[in-house]
């Protein structure tokens, strides 16, 4: 008689949770599938009251930010197979020591091999601390960017990253606004900012916003459970969700 392995899945995409579902019911029909979650705060919460696991498919990205965050916020027991749409993401983070990663679309043989894996690792008494620890390391060790490069007239300029109090969104254009009041268009997204500064310094409040700790100046209870920022060089002010208000605490107090 075979086990029953108790999985959860985190995957904020609809359509990807519904396909390792399948898939895995079709390769081990005796792993039960006990919850899917969609975001870190969701995670935080079924990890903190859940019943006990034997694996977790993880979604790097996720709808309220990167599932690396996790890890600094609750302690993970489980062991993790990653699932992600960017590889930039797994080769370099996860390759050693991880149980494994799995590139979407998630095709059914690199699924089985990976769960072959894991059940292997789990007769030599995998430990998922070395997990973490590589992770962590990884994210402690990496370089992030420092300074930009910007048109200005008929020239550059160079645009130290310190400097930047907080960049947002506004009709598909990004702007950096400084410290001391000047504003300048970004050529990136936010998303590909989110990987490239440092998270000790600058936090995605929202889709709109990245600010800089620095540039914070008050943080108030906001209706819904949410949390308004004063920030410098900001007259509105910014919305941090209730998702993510967690997080921002979390934070602004390590």
């Amino acid at each position: 008689m075979k086990v029953i392995k108790k999985v959860l899945i985190i995957e904020d995409e609809e359509v990807n949770a519904q396909r390792l579902q399948r898939l895995l019911a079709k390769i081990r029909p005796e792993y039960e599938v006990l919850g899917i979650l969609d975001s870190i705060g969701k995670t935080i919460a079924w990890l903190s009251h859940g019943e006990p696991l034997d694996l977790i498919f993880m979604d790097i990205r996720l709808a309220d930010g990167i599932s690396f965050e996790i890890f600094n916020l609750t302690e993970i027991k489980y062991p993790v197979i990653f699932t992600t749409a960017y590889d930039e993401y797994a080769v370099k983070a996860f390759k050693y020591n991880s149980i494994d990663y799995l590139l979407k679309p998630i095709e059914e043989e690199e699924l089985e091999t990976a769960v072959i894996k894991f059940e292997s690792l789990l007769q030599q008494s995998f430990e998922q601390h070395l997990l973490i620890r590589n992770l962590l390391d990884y994210i402690d060790k990496r370089e992030y960017r420092e300074k930009f490069l910007l048109p200005y007239r008929d020239g550059y300029k160079k645009v130290d990253v310190e400097d930047i109090a907080f960049f947002y969104s506004q009709d598909g254009t990004c702007v950096a606004t400084l410290f001391n009041g000047e504003s300048n268009v970004i050529p990136k997204t936010l998303e590909t900012l989110e990987q490239q500064l440092n998270p000790k310094y600058f936090f995605r409040a929202n889709r709109q916003y990245i600010v800089h700790i620095r540039a914070i100046e008050k943080v108030h209870n906001y209706f819904n459970s949410k949390i308004k920022l004063d920030v410098k060089q900001s007259k509105e002010g910014i919305i941090v969700s209730r998702l993510k208000a967690t997080l921002l605490k979390e934070w602004l107090d390590y």
